[in-house]
């Protein structure tokens, strides 16, 4: 099965991206949806070298929740902000010392920061050890940096040891 399927979750992400992508469950765009979810974990396997250990899949739960509520919140945030005063727009660039080590939980965290409204991964340093993060807005850079390692850092450093 494995020879078939070397990355099993991939396939079934390419699966269904390629399904809303086509915005259609035709029979014609689900076998070709099922031919990509076989052929492009398949063909690029032998590039993927470093697969990633998650644990604490319960962990893993709980910050998607967290993160669809930040995202939530955040969007209403930066909307306020782009229809109110510019004045109330203050953005900076916040160097985060990176406490995770894995390259897949710098990659989720990340991404993370680049989903939530109001917030972009910029940079990260030579030695991953320090992430810039762009923000709409900030009053307080420190608890930019708190708030980033306690709701994001802290939970990824469990699922990706």
């Amino acid at each position: 099965m494995s020879r078939l399927f070397p990355a099993p979750l991939l396939s079934v992400a390419v699966f269904l991206t390629w399904l809303l992508l086509a915005n259609s469950i035709a029979p014609g765009q689900l076998l070709l949806g099922a031919v990509f979810g076989i052929a492009l974990p398949w063909l690029v396997r032998d590039l993927r070298d470093d697969r990633p250990r998650m644990r604490r899949p319960g962990v893993a739960l709980r910050l998607a929740l967290r993160v669809g509520w930040d995202i939530l919140v955040g969007s209403v945030d930066v909307a306020r902000r782009i229809l109110g005063r510019e004045s109330a727009i203050r953005p900076e660039f916040v160097w985060v010392p990176l406490d995770i080590r894995d390259v897949h939980g710098i990659s989720a965290l990340a991404g993370i920061i680049t989903l939530t409204p109001g917030t972009l991964s910029a940079e990260l340093s030579e030695d991953r050890r320090h992430l810039l993060v762009h923000c709409f807005h900030t009053d307080d850079a420190q608890s930019i940096v708190r708030t980033i390692k306690t709701r994001y850092e802290a939970p990824l450093m469990e699922i990706f040891p």
